[in-house]
Protein backbone atom coordinates (compact mmCIF):
# COMPACT_ATOMS: atom_id res chain seq x y z
CA UNK A 1 0.00 0.00 0.00
CA UNK A 2 1.32 3.41 -0.98
CA UNK A 3 2.37 5.83 1.74
CA UNK A 4 2.07 9.56 1.11
CA UNK A 5 4.59 11.21 3.39
CA UNK A 6 4.38 14.92 4.05
CA UNK A 7 7.13 17.26 5.22
CA UNK A 8 5.74 20.36 6.95
CA UNK A 9 7.13 23.33 8.82
CA UNK A 10 7.69 27.03 8.46
CA UNK A 11 9.94 28.51 5.79
CA UNK A 12 13.64 27.72 6.13
CA UNK A 13 13.34 24.72 8.44
CA UNK A 14 15.12 22.21 6.19
CA UNK A 15 12.22 20.46 4.44
CA UNK A 16 13.44 21.02 0.91
CA UNK A 17 17.00 19.96 1.75
CA UNK A 18 15.71 16.68 3.17
CA UNK A 19 13.39 16.22 0.18
CA UNK A 20 16.39 16.65 -2.13
CA UNK A 21 18.17 13.89 -0.19
CA UNK A 22 15.19 11.61 -0.79
CA UNK A 23 15.43 12.40 -4.50
CA UNK A 24 19.10 11.36 -4.46
CA UNK A 25 18.02 8.13 -2.75
CA UNK A 26 15.60 7.58 -5.68
CA UNK A 27 12.35 8.09 -3.78
CA UNK A 28 9.50 9.67 -5.66
CA UNK A 29 9.19 13.27 -4.46
CA UNK A 30 7.00 16.26 -5.13
CA UNK A 31 8.62 19.65 -4.62
CA UNK A 32 7.01 22.76 -3.18
CA UNK A 33 4.71 24.23 -5.84
CA UNK A 34 4.66 27.75 -4.44
CA UNK A 35 8.24 28.49 -5.48
CA UNK A 36 7.33 28.00 -9.14
CA UNK A 37 4.23 30.18 -8.71
CA UNK A 38 6.30 32.91 -7.05
CA UNK A 39 8.90 32.81 -9.83
CA UNK A 40 6.21 32.97 -12.54
CA UNK A 41 4.60 35.95 -10.81
CA UNK A 42 7.95 37.75 -10.60
CA UNK A 43 8.52 37.14 -14.30
CA UNK A 44 5.16 38.86 -14.86
CA UNK A 45 6.11 41.85 -12.70
CA UNK A 46 4.42 40.84 -9.43
CA UNK A 47 7.04 40.86 -6.68
CA UNK A 48 4.99 39.38 -3.81
CA UNK A 49 1.96 37.58 -5.23
CA UNK A 50 0.95 36.11 -1.87
CA UNK A 51 0.90 39.46 -0.07
CA UNK A 52 -0.66 41.36 -2.99
CA UNK A 53 -3.25 38.73 -4.04
CA UNK A 54 -3.35 36.05 -1.33
CA UNK A 55 -6.47 34.27 -2.59
CA UNK A 56 -5.21 34.06 -6.18
CA UNK A 57 -1.86 32.76 -4.96
CA UNK A 58 -3.56 30.24 -2.67
CA UNK A 59 -5.88 29.02 -5.44
CA UNK A 60 -2.86 28.43 -7.68
CA UNK A 61 -1.06 26.55 -4.90
CA UNK A 62 -4.17 24.46 -4.20
CA UNK A 63 -4.47 23.56 -7.86
CA UNK A 64 -0.79 22.55 -7.97
CA UNK A 65 -0.91 20.48 -4.79
CA UNK A 66 -4.07 18.65 -5.86
CA UNK A 67 -2.40 17.83 -9.20
CA UNK A 68 0.62 16.47 -7.32
CA UNK A 69 -1.57 14.32 -5.10
CA UNK A 70 -3.54 12.92 -8.06
CA UNK A 71 -0.31 12.18 -9.91
CA UNK A 72 1.03 10.40 -6.82
CA UNK A 73 -2.10 8.23 -6.65
CA UNK A 74 -1.32 6.97 -10.17
CA UNK A 75 2.26 6.09 -9.24
CA UNK A 76 3.46 2.60 -8.40
CA UNK A 77 5.90 3.96 -5.82
CA UNK A 78 5.37 2.59 -2.32
CA UNK A 79 6.60 5.77 -0.62
CA UNK A 80 6.07 9.27 -1.96
CA UNK A 81 7.34 12.43 -0.27
CA UNK A 82 5.69 15.84 -0.52
CA UNK A 83 7.26 19.18 0.40
CA UNK A 84 4.21 20.79 2.05
CA UNK A 85 0.60 19.69 1.80
CA UNK A 86 -2.85 21.00 1.06
CA UNK A 87 -3.63 22.05 4.68
CA UNK A 88 -0.62 24.39 4.60
CA UNK A 89 -2.68 26.67 2.39
CA UNK A 90 -5.42 27.46 4.87
CA UNK A 91 -2.84 27.57 7.68
CA UNK A 92 -1.06 30.41 5.85
CA UNK A 93 -4.33 32.18 5.12
CA UNK A 94 -5.24 31.94 8.82
CA UNK A 95 -1.82 33.31 9.76
CA UNK A 96 -2.34 36.29 7.48
CA UNK A 97 -5.94 36.73 8.73
CA UNK A 98 -7.28 36.35 5.19
CA UNK A 99 -10.87 35.21 4.64
CA UNK A 100 -11.17 32.30 2.25
CA UNK A 101 -13.85 30.02 0.81
CA UNK A 102 -14.55 26.61 2.37
CA UNK A 103 -12.95 24.79 -0.58
CA UNK A 104 -9.51 25.06 1.04
CA UNK A 105 -10.53 23.09 4.13
CA UNK A 106 -12.72 20.75 2.07
CA UNK A 107 -9.74 19.77 -0.09
CA UNK A 108 -7.71 19.27 3.09
CA UNK A 109 -10.18 16.60 4.20
CA UNK A 110 -10.50 15.06 0.74
CA UNK A 111 -6.79 14.45 0.12
CA UNK A 112 -5.26 12.57 3.03
CA UNK A 113 -1.58 12.00 3.84
CA UNK A 114 -0.34 8.93 5.72
CA UNK A 115 2.42 10.46 7.85
CA UNK A 116 3.32 14.02 8.68
CA UNK A 117 6.91 14.92 9.59
CA UNK A 118 7.18 18.32 11.22
CA UNK A 119 10.29 20.49 10.96
CA UNK A 120 10.47 23.01 13.80
CA UNK A 121 11.92 26.49 13.30
CA UNK A 122 15.70 26.32 13.64
CA UNK A 123 17.47 29.66 13.78
CA UNK A 124 20.90 28.26 12.82
CA UNK A 125 19.71 27.12 9.38
CA UNK A 126 17.04 29.74 8.63
CA UNK A 127 17.87 31.88 5.58
CA UNK A 128 15.91 34.25 3.38
CA UNK A 129 16.13 33.97 -0.39
CA UNK A 130 14.32 35.25 -3.48
CA UNK A 131 11.20 33.18 -2.77
CA UNK A 132 11.48 32.92 1.03
CA UNK A 133 11.16 36.36 2.55
CA UNK A 134 9.93 35.50 6.06
CA UNK A 135 12.08 36.36 9.06
CA UNK A 136 12.84 33.71 11.69
CA UNK A 137 10.24 35.29 13.96
CA UNK A 138 7.62 35.08 11.21
CA UNK A 139 8.61 31.47 10.53
CA UNK A 140 8.06 30.67 14.20
CA UNK A 141 4.58 32.21 14.13
CA UNK A 142 3.65 30.47 10.87
CA UNK A 143 4.73 27.19 12.43
CA UNK A 144 2.07 27.57 15.14
CA UNK A 145 -0.64 27.91 12.46
CA UNK A 146 0.73 24.96 10.48
CA UNK A 147 0.70 22.67 13.50
CA UNK A 148 -2.81 23.79 14.44
CA UNK A 149 -4.15 23.15 10.92
CA UNK A 150 -2.85 19.58 10.86
CA UNK A 151 -3.79 18.77 14.44
CA UNK A 152 -7.31 20.14 13.86
CA UNK A 153 -7.60 17.70 10.95
CA UNK A 154 -6.70 14.81 13.26
CA UNK A 155 -3.14 14.20 12.10
CA UNK A 156 -0.36 13.10 14.41
CA UNK A 157 2.82 15.09 13.84
CA UNK A 158 6.22 13.43 14.04
CA UNK A 159 8.84 15.99 15.04
CA UNK A 160 12.08 15.73 13.07
CA UNK A 161 14.97 16.40 15.46
CA UNK A 162 17.63 18.99 14.71
CA UNK A 163 20.75 17.44 13.26
CA UNK A 164 22.72 17.02 10.08
CA UNK A 165 20.96 16.52 6.79
CA UNK A 166 21.93 12.85 6.90
CA UNK A 167 20.63 12.44 10.47
CA UNK A 168 17.30 14.06 9.63
CA UNK A 169 16.88 11.98 6.49
CA UNK A 170 17.76 8.77 8.34
CA UNK A 171 15.33 9.65 11.15
CA UNK A 172 12.46 9.80 8.67
CA UNK A 173 13.49 6.64 6.84
CA UNK A 174 13.87 4.78 10.13
CA UNK A 175 10.46 6.02 11.28
CA UNK A 176 8.91 4.72 8.07
CA UNK A 177 10.73 1.38 8.09
CA UNK A 178 9.07 0.58 11.44
CA UNK A 179 5.74 0.56 9.57
CA UNK A 180 6.77 -1.35 6.45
Amino acid sequence: MQQKILLIGGPGTGKTSVLNEFKILKYECFSEVSREIILNAKENGIDQLFTSKPLLFSELVLEGRVKQYVKAMKSNAEIIFFDRGIPDIHAYLDYFKTKYPPIFKEKSTQYIYDKIFHFSPWKEIHKKDNERYESFEETSKIDVYLKKAYLDLGYTLIDVPFGSLKERTEFIINSLSCDL
